[in-house]
């Protein structure tokens, strides 16, 4: 079907439009993706989703399209730990890179996805290249091996799929987001298990990522994140939730009260100092943030839990 059929239904205001299927929203997605549509259509269509909002059928169709798409990362021996990396520091330094770097040090494969999609803001992508760990570039291809156990591999969006990577850039023109910031932070770009920390930034993203988490059957991590970042508040420890085999469980309860305490935080919220923070964290010369220490231990929960349906699986394949 022409986008234009489907811009009709979306396309009629937040009380006139009409929701679409999921195999509907996964080919609309898919012609934007492949380059099929005019600047306009493609406008038209960021700023319809925008008033309308998507529903959890329209965001599964949207990754469905997606993910068939993308330039996957080949499956690595144990569940990779996907942060997806987006949003950047604003006031408080980005954290995104300190949590990888501690999944990894506990053995766990994890990859860090991410663009810069607002101006000004200190990225994880700068951060890490503080650090002087390896970053990927845009033009390099998606590597053939699998990210290593205890290994943190830093990719851009463009490389995952460069359609992705303009749809993200259409914020820069219309100046408000649109689905695909929604899609990078539910999606995973490995070829094998995973476990996908999304995060949300308003509490009605709790509800539509929570839907389409369970649509999908998502392994996932999902919490209010550090201004958009996939990282637990180093102030507050926030909610969490763990989703598995299409099931949400409450692993974490929201800290309540009033703050009695606040953590060792830098002053600045730049790539130096930040780096500078993670380096003396991980040195044993900082405490750890407590809620940091209680998102690690959920993700590497979550990663066994997903290791013993692999061995199980087996077993039972064995069997047969």
């Amino acid at each position: 079907m022409a986008i234009s059929a489907y811009l009709k239904d979306i396309a009629r205001g937040s009380a006139g439009a009409r929701h679409l299927s999921r195999a509907q929203a996964a080919d609309l997605l898919g012609q934007v993706l492949d380059g099929a549509c005019t600047d306009l259509e493609i406008g038209a269509f960021c700023i319809a989703m925008r008033v309308k909002g998507e529903t959890p059928d329209e965001l599964a169709g949207f990754l469905d399209a997606l993910h068939v798409r993308l330039h996957l990362l080949p499956r690595s021996d144990r569940p990779v730990v996907v942060l997806p990396s987006y949003n950047g520091a604003r006031k408080l330094p980005v954290l995104t890179p300190l949590l990888g770097l501690m999944l990894a040090r506990k053995g766990l494969p994890v990859l860090i996805h991410g663009s810069p999609t607002e101006d000004g803001r200190t990225t994880s992508q700068q951060v890490l290249a503080q650090l002087g760990l390896p970053v990927h570039c845009a033009d390099e291809p998606i590597a053939n091996s699998p990210i290593a156990n205890g290994q943190l591999h830093f990719v851009p969006t463009e490389a995952l799929h460069p359609g992705l990577q303009r749809l993200l850039a259409v914020r820069c023109t219309l100046g408000v987001r649109n689905t695909a910031h929604s899609l990078v932070k539910l999606m995973n770009p490995v070829d094998g298990p995973a476990l996908v920390i999304g995060s949300y930034t308003h509490p009605e993203y709790l509800e539509s990522m929570t839907a389409t988490f369970q649509r999908t059957g998502a392994r996932a991590l999902l919490l209010r994140g550090t201004e958009g970042e996939p990282v637990a508040d180093p102030r507050r420890t926030p909610r969490m939730d763990l989703f598995l085999h299409g099931q949400v469980e409450l692993v974490q309860p929201a800290q309540s009260g009033p703050l009695t305490t606040l953590p060792h935080l830098p002053g600045q919220i730049g790539a130096e100092a930040t780096a500078r923070y993670i380096q003396a964290v991980l040195a044993g010369e900082l405490p750890v943030p407590d809620s940091l220490l209680l998102q690690a231990e959920h993700i590497l929960r979550a990663c066994k839990l997903i290791e013993a349906e692999g061995d199980t699986s087996s077993l039972m394949a064995l069997a047969q």
